[in-house]
C-alpha cells in the first residue's frame, strides 16, 4: 500500500507498505550488486547510514552462485542477512550494456556471461522466476533500455515489446506468488516506462502500462546518454501520466542535483552508483561540493571529511588519514568514503522529507544546490 502523507507542488512525501517493512519515500535505494555494496560494507553498516531499501541484480545474481542456490539458501533477505526491503532489477538494463553479447527476440533475449562466456536466454517469465528465487520485496519487469539516441522506429518497436512482455511478466508473477514452495508470496512487481527521449511514445507508453494495475511504476532508460535537461524534460511530460496513487521510480539516477530535481518532479524512489563507485575513487560527497582526497592539499588535513557529519567516518577519522590508506591501497581507505557517502546520500533523503512535510522543500533545495555548488574545503 502507497500512502501519500503531504505534498509540495509535485514533490510527494509518502509511505510504502510492503512485507519486508514501510518504506519511507523520498527514499534513496543503496546499490548491492552482487547482494553486497562495494567497498567491504555490511548489512549492519547499511543500517547505521540510514539505508532503506538494498537493491540487487538479477543478473548478476543468476551468473553467480546461481539463483537456485540463493533459494536454497532461504531467499536474498537471509543469504546477506538483511531484513528490510530488498529491490531486484530485472537484468532488462543487461540487455542495454552488454550490447555487444546479446541477441533481442519477441521470445526475450540470448547473451554470453561476461564470467564465463555460457550461453544465457532471459525473457520476462525466466526474468520473473529468477527475481522469484531471489525472494526479492520488488521484482521489476523484464524490459529493454533502447539508447537515447536510437531512432524513433526502433525506439516504437521496442517499447511496443517492453510493453508485451510487461504483460507476460505480470501473468508469470502471479502464478509463481501462488506456489507453495515461493518464499515471499507477497513480491511485488514495478513496470518500466520507456521510450528514449520522444515525449509522446513515453506518454503513451505511461497510459497503457498505467491500465495493468501494478504496485509500483519506474522510469527508465534515462542517464544513459541524454542531457540532464533532456532528463527534466522527459519527468515533466510523462510523471503526470503514471498513477498518482502508486510509488514512481526514476532508475539509475543519480547525482544530489539529480534527486532534488526528480523530487521536485513527483519521483519518489532512486538507485545510482555514484556514492559507493566515487568513493571508491576518493570522491567524496559534502554539503559544500565534492572532494577529491587523492589531492596533496589533504595531505596534513586533520579534519573530518566534512565538520559536523554523523557517519562513521567522519565521527573517527581525518582526511589525512584516509588519503593515507587510500594511497597505501589499504581496504579500509575504501570502505570510509564509501560509508560517508552512503550516509550523505541517505541523510539528504532524510532532510528532503522532513522538508516536504514542513513544506519548504523549494527553499531547501534551492539551498542544498547553492551550497554545494559553492565549494569550500
Amino acid at each position: 500500500m502507497y500512502r501519500i502523507i503531504t505534498t509540495e507542488n509535485n514533490a510527494k512525501r509518502a509511505e510504502f507498505h510492503t512485507v519486508h517493512g514501510v518504506i519511507q519515500t523520498p527514499v534513496f535505494m543503496n546499490v548491492g550488486t552482487a547482494a553486497a555494496i562495494k567497498g567491504a560494507v555490511s548489512s549492519l553498516d547499511l543500517k547505521e547510514v540510514g539505508c532503506q531499501v538494498e537493491l540487487s541484480n538479477t543478473y548478476h545474481l543468476h551468473v553467480r552462485p546461481g539463483d537456485q542456490v540463493v533459494k536454497q539458501l532461504g531467499g536474498l533477505h537471509k543469504f546477506m542477512a538483511w531484513d528490510r526491503p530488498i529491490l531486484t532489477d530485472s537484468g532488462g538494463f543487461q540487455v542495454f550494456s552488454l550490447s555487444s553479447l546479446r541477441k533481442i527476440k519477441e521470445e526475450g533475449v540470448s547473451f554470453h556471461s561476461h564470467v564465463d562466456g555460457r550461453k544465457i536466454f532471459m525473457g520476462p517469465e525466466e526474468s520473473m522466476q529468477i527475481q522469484s528465487n531471489l525472494a526479492s520485496t520488488i521484482a521489476m519487469a523484464f524490459d529493454e533500455c533502447p539508447s537515447s539516441r536510437a531512432d524513433r522506429a526502433y525506439v516504437q518497436d521496442s517499447v511496443d515489446r517492453t510493453t508485451r512482455w510487461l504483460k507476460r511478466c505480470k501473468t508469470e508473477m502471479d502464478r509463481l506468488n501462488g506456489l507453495e514452495d515461493t518464499i515471499n508470496k507477497d513480491q511485488m512487481l514495478f513496470g518500466i516506462n520507456q521510450g528514449a527521449v520522444y515525449d509522446d511514445i513515453r506518454i503513451e507508453h505511461a497510459k497503457q502500462i498505467t491500465e495493468l494495475d501494478l504496485d509500483g511504476y519506474a522510469i527508465g532508460g534515462l542517464a544513459v546518454g541524454e542531457t540532464h535537461e533532456e532528463m527534466y524534460r522527459i519527468l515533466e511530460s510523462v510523471v503526470p501520466y503514471l498513477p498518482q496513487n502508486k510509488p514512481t521510480y526514476l532508475m539509475g539516477v543519480g547525482t544530489p542535483a539529480n534527486i532534488l530535481e526528480g523530487v521536485e518532479r513527483g519521483v519518489d524512489f532512486f538507485d545510482c552508483v555514484y556514492p559507493t563507485r566515487n568513493g571508491r575513487h576518493a570522491h567524496l560527497y559534502t554539503n559544500y561540493g565534492k572532494i577529491n582526497l587523492f589531492n596533496a592539499k589533504y595531505e596534513l588535513d586533520d579534519r573530518p571529511i566534512e565538520e559536523g557529519c554523523n557517519c562513521p567516518t567522519c565521527r573517527t577519522y581525518s582526511r589525512a588519514y584516509i588519503r593515507h590508506l587510500l594511497k597505501a591501497k589499504e581496504m579500509l581507505g575504501m570502505r570510509l568514503c564509501v560509508l560517508h557517502n552512503l550516509y550523505f546520500y541517505n541523510t539528504m533523503m532524510a532532510e528532503i522529507r522532513q522538508a516536504i512535510e514542513e513544506h519548504r522543500f523549494s527553499a531547501y533545495k534551492k539551498d542544498k544546490l547553492s551550497r554545494m555548488e559553492q565549494g569550500n574545503d
